[in-house]
Formats: C-alpha cells, sequence, structure tokens
C-alpha cells in the first residue's frame, strides 16, 4: 500500500455550466427538488452549484459514510475524490490508488463471458491482467454462476450480473475505495454472504468513503458519517450523532443498537481467540512435560 494514502480538499466547489436558455426553467425546477443550487461563476455564466465549500481531510485507516437525501451530492463527492470531477474552485488532492466503485456493472461487455468480463472488470478497477487470472477460480466459487460463466453477460439475468460484478470488486485490495451502494437484485442468502465480503474489502482498505441509505450498513462498515446537504458539508462526526441529527432519534437509537451489537459480537470473538489460545498453550505444556 502507497505511504501516506490520504484525501485533502479545501473549499472544493463543483459547478456544472448551463449554457441552454431554452431549457433553464426546466432544470431549475428540477434542481431545486433534487437539492441542487443555481448560481454564476466569474464569467456570469449560470451553473448548477453540485457541490460548494467542501473541506475535507482523511486519512489511511479512516472509514467515513455518507448520508443525506437523494440528490444532495453524495455521488457527486464520490466522482470529485475519483477524479471524474475537477473542483472548478478551491483544490482536491488525492493521494493513492483508487477504486471507484458507483455502478457494478460499468466495464462489463454483455458479448462476452463471464471468465472475460471477470479480467475486464477488474482492468477498469486497476487491477492487472495476472492479478485477476489467479483470482478467477475464487471469484467464480464466490458467484456461485457455474457453467453460466462460459456463455455470454446478455443471457445472465440482474440478479446474476449483480453476482458476477459484486464476485469481482470485493477481490481487489484498494488503497482509497469510494463504494456508492448499488447492490440489490440478489436472494438474501446472497447478499448476506456479500456483505461479508464487503467488510473483508473495507478491511484491506487504506481509506474508506461509503454512500448508502442503509444505516445499518454504514454502522457495519463505517466509524464516522458524514453528512451532506444541498451539495454542502452539514454536519461530520460520529455515526450515531450524525444519523440522529440527520434522521432523527429512532433512527439513531437504531444505530446506537446496532453498534452496540457490533461491539458484542467482536468482544466475544475476541474472547474466543485469547481463549482457544489458552487451551493451545496449556496442551503444548502438558504435551511438553511428559516428553
Amino acid at each position: 500500500m502507497t505511504e501516506h494514502v490520504s484525501i485533502e480538499t479545501h473549499d472544493a466547489w463543483v459547478e456544472f455550466p448551463i449554457f441552454d436558455a431554452k431549457s433553464r426553467s426546466l432544470k431549475k425546477a428540477f434542481l431545486g427538488k433534487a437539492g441542487g443550487a443555481i448560481g454564476r461563476n466569474s464569467s456570469d455564466v449560470v451553473v448548477v452549484e453540485a457541490l460548494r465549500e467542501i473541506t475535507l481531510s482523511l486519512k489511511e485507516g479512516d472509514r467515513v459514510g455518507l448520508v443525506g437525501h437523494n440528490g444532495a451530492g453524495k455521488s457527486t463527492l464520490l466522482r470529485l475524490l475519483a477524479g471524474i470531477y475537477e473542483p472548478s474552485r478551491g483544490s482536491a488532492q488525492i493521494r493513492g490508488r483508487v477504486a471507484p466503485v458507483f455502478d457494478l456493472g460499468v466495464g462489463m461487455d454483455p458479448e462476452i463471458s463471464g471468465y472475460e468480463n471477470i479480467i475486464i472488470r477488474g482492468l477498469f478497477l486497476g487491477q492487472t491482467r495476472k492479478q485477476m487470472l489467479a483470482k478467477v477460480d475464487e471469484i467464480a466459487e464466490f458467484t456461485e454462476l457455474g457453467e453460466y460463466l462460459a456463455m455470454p453477460l446478455r443471457t445472465y439475468s440482474t440478479g446474476m450480473r449483480v453476482r458476477l460484478a459484486m464476485g469481482v470488486v470485493t477481490s481487489i485490495d484498494p488503497e482509497i475505495l469510494l463504494l456508492d451502494e448499488g447492490i440489490g437484485a440478489v436472494d438474501a442468502e446472497f447478499m448476506k454472504k456479500a456483505r461479508t465480503r464487503l467488510q473483508e474489502l473495507v478491511a484491506r482498505s487504506g481509506i474508506l468513503v461509503f454512500a448508502s441509505h442503509s444505516n445499518e450498513f454504514l454502522a457495519q462498515l463505517c466509524d464516522s458519517a458524514m453528512w451532506i446537504d444541498h451539495g454542502q458539508i452539514r454536519m461530520h462526526g460520529g455515526i450515531e450523532e450524525v444519523v440522529r441529527a440527520y434522521e432523527g432519534p429512532e433512527a439513531g437509537d437504531h444505530v446506537a443498537r446496532t453498534l452496540a451489537e457490533i461491539a458484542a459480537h467482536d468482544a466475544d470473538a475476541t474472547n474466543a481467540g485469547d481463549q482457544s489460545s489458552s487451551e493451545e498453550a496449556a496442551t503444548a505444556g502438558a504435551d511438553g512435560g511428559r516428553a
């Protein structure tokens, strides 16, 4: 992993110019509902202010969840951090190899086989062909797609495509993981399996920024949260604190219970590991005494 993996933005804005006067009123009406703001840049051109005054500093080990209503700017922020959007004002400095996971289907070709798509999707995520070839068997086992992997992707159902994409995405070792939750169309049992792999993926990541509408999922994967509202950072702090401010006391209480359950599970796992180590040491000592 690259030394000093980090994300630094200072007063960063993302603005999209609107040059078509005929559609301006329609866009203004739509963006008013979606959360964007209308303004003018230094050249007096009408712009959509998708992000405004974004200042944040993230270092290796940070796990940040983004909350906010649809259109608040969460996905735009992820694209700014991925380098897809350049700030129109201010600055954004990203250090480390970025793995953007916004659309599970991006980088996949419907006319080639599942096996070939594993390689293609991996290349899209910054892996080498050699790295992906070494992971093919493990990904195939996870997806449970069997002989379908030799068939063209166009023959797959939506759920099968999600399985394949999830298998590839969760096999990588990113330095900066930018994740926009787009997971659905799969059965509950597979989703449980996928969440376990996502948790393992996050553990291997240097930095995680995760946009999600699932507070439980955020609690499982993140250690802090950021509330994005109308393109601005409204609040940044603990997950329970931010969710409580954004959604109210009931949602905050649910997050608190989830965090308590996670802490209890981790404590039980640690105690079980310590007990197992003690038993192994005692057994080794007894064997040594008999010898």
